[in-house]
């Protein structure tokens, strides 16, 4: 599957001024700009930016940041799901995940988060595949927003929403242990149907494992 990629640019108004949503950026293009030191969510910022520039040199790899005129303040990436997990088992190549959204705090509440999504879901191409976000209520910063896990819940599921993804149901373990968390999902308008009904398995691999032994297969 070729994995076609198209630039789009949007300057975003803020209480602190202009800044540049555009993508995907290539690894040339990352290293033009300063990392923000506060953009800590995952690990430190200087690692943080190692794992951007890794994931721009994956042939999927999309990464969309926000920007002021020289400091990388915010950024979302795309790329398949790790090998080790779920979401991998069957090797979709029109599967990819939204691996990571982060913002300064600096700048949130100013529409970074969706906007970034919203200029990922400007390449024609992103209606090939199928996009899912896991989301996980210990990754979510509770103690610097001061926000309830649901209200939380519900500014991720406003965010994703700008880009067309919808709570989905699944049996993932990891996401049933705690009924905050949840699957988003977009099914983009190319996506032929067997990907969706491989898809609709792998959202249940538990039930159909369970079949499956049950009838000895």
């Amino acid at each position: 599957m070729e994995h076609t990629k198209t630039y789009n640019q949007r300057t975003l108004e803020t209480s602190k001024g202009p800044i540049i949503i555009e993508g995907p950026v290539d690894r040339n293009e990352l290293d033009k700009y300063q990392f923000h030191e506060h953009l800590t969510a995952f690990r430190p910022a200087s690692k943080q930016f190692e794992a951007l520039l890794s994931i721009a040199d994956i042939p999927e790899g999309r990464i969309i940041i926000a920007r002021t005129e020289s400091t990388i303040i915010g950024y979302v990436t795309y790329l398949h799901p790790d090998p080790l997990e779920r979401w991998s088992t069957f090797h979709m190549q029109d599967l990819i995940e939204l691996g990571a959204i982060e913002t300064i705090p600096e700048y949130r509440g100013e529409k970074v988060g969706s906007s970034l999504i919203e200029v990922s879901m400007s390449d024609p191409y992103m209606e090939n595949y199928i996009l899912i976000s896991t989301e996980y209520y210990w990754h979510w910063d509770l103690t610097g927003t001061n926000l309830s896990i649901w209200n939380y819940r519900k500014v991720m599921e406003k965010m994703m929403a700008a880009g067309g993804l919808l709570p989905a149901p699944t049996d993932d373990p990891e996401i049933i242990s705690h009924p905050a968390n949840c699957l988003m999902v977009r099914i983009g308008n190319n996506v032929p149907q067997e990907s969706i009904e491989t898809f609709d398995i792998l959202r249940f691999l538990g039930r159909h494992k369970n079949r499956s032994m049950r009838e000895g297969i």
